[in-house]
């Protein structure tokens, strides 16, 4: 049932994409933001307090609905298992604007591609060349297609029901609402953010191997294991660089960042990003979901012979 439903949501996200930043990221960034409001006392135990409300009651209650409806018909079941998915994932929440900036790019129109991925990833690209950008844009869509594909679906098969797309969505989302400025202290953030590094911790993992199986192991597994401890956001390092090595591509590097020249660590081996690297990056992300369907159909054949 996990992966007719996994098929079928990426069916249908194709036919209907969804306006993810509407639907999903806004409304249930409102409602984190007023229990913050309402429970935000600075304190740790408040953090907790928090994303009980805003994440566990919720996966809750739809592990309660989804037991209830698999027990009138498996078919009622299946159906919110479509529905979670549908509001949780997709390749149409970063898929868009890769394209588009691709495309610009290919057509020699530099600032348009500076426009796009400035809407995007919402960062300044004031004085961004070809290359800058082609090295933004696949350290974007590396880590778009962890946290809204493989991630959510690691957690999908891992729990009952849609409860662990929902687990994962929403603590995403309480993990960058509740995030604090650089410099700042404040310990009711610190619950959220740790709660997620161990929800993540698997899934980083599980990503970027399946970045090194389906593209250049020995670099992939060399750039992960050298190379992620420089990044600032390690963690997520861990999927970058993986790619990056899988790809033979070098990212990270210093960019223009508000007209001042940033310090990033380097990512990856080989030749310098560009257009026909963001082609192959697409390839990479799709030969990777193209293995998680077979895994998950050979687990599931196990199931059945079983």
């Amino acid at each position: 049932m996990s992966l007719i439903s996994l098929i079928a949501v990426f069916l249908i996200e194709q036919i209907r994409p969804l306006d993810y930043r509407r639907v999903v990221a806004e409304p249930i960034g409102a409602w984190a933001d007023y229990i913050e409001s309402r429970v935000n006392a600075g304190a740790w135990r408040h953090g907790l307090l928090g994303w009980l409300l805003v994440v566990g009651l919720p996966v809750v209650l739809l592990g309660a609905l989804y037991a209830l409806l698999y027990a009138l018909n498996p078919l009622f079941g299946w159906a919110l298992n479509v529905v979670v998915l549908y509001l949780t994932m997709g390749f149409r929440q970063f898929s868009h604007h890769y394209t588009e900036i691709q495309l610009a790019l290919r057509l020699g129109d530099l600032d348009r591609a500076r426009q796009l991925l400035g809407e995007w990833q919402g960062r300044s690209t004031q004085g961004l060349n070809s290359s800058d950008i082609a090295r933004l844009s696949i350290e974007g869509a590396l880590a778009a297609s962890h946290r809204h594909v493989f991630a959510v679906v690691l957690w999908f098969v891992l729990l009952p029901g849609p409860c662990g797309a929902l687990l994962y969505r929403l603590s995403a989302i309480v993990r960058e609402r509740w995030a604090l400025p650089t410099g700042e202290a404040n310990e009711f953030s610190q619950f959220p953010k740790w709660i997620f590094s161990i929800i993540d911790w698997l899934p980083l993992r599980a990503t970027a191997s399946a970045f090194a199986v389906v593209g250049d192991f020995e670099d992939a597994a060399y750039c992960w294991r050298t190379q992620p401890a420089n990044w600032p956001d390690k963690e997520m390092g861990i999927v970058i660089a993986s790619g990056a090595g899988a790809l033979g591509v070098r990212l990270g590097n210093p960019v223009v960042d508000d007209g001042e020249l940033s310090d990033r660590a380097e990512l990856g081996l080989g030749d310098e990003a560009d257009v026909d690297f963001m082609q192959s990056a697409v390839g990479l992300v799709w030969r990777a979901t193209v293995l998680w369907m077979l895994l998950l159909f050979l687990l599931g054949l196990a199931s059945l012979v079983g």
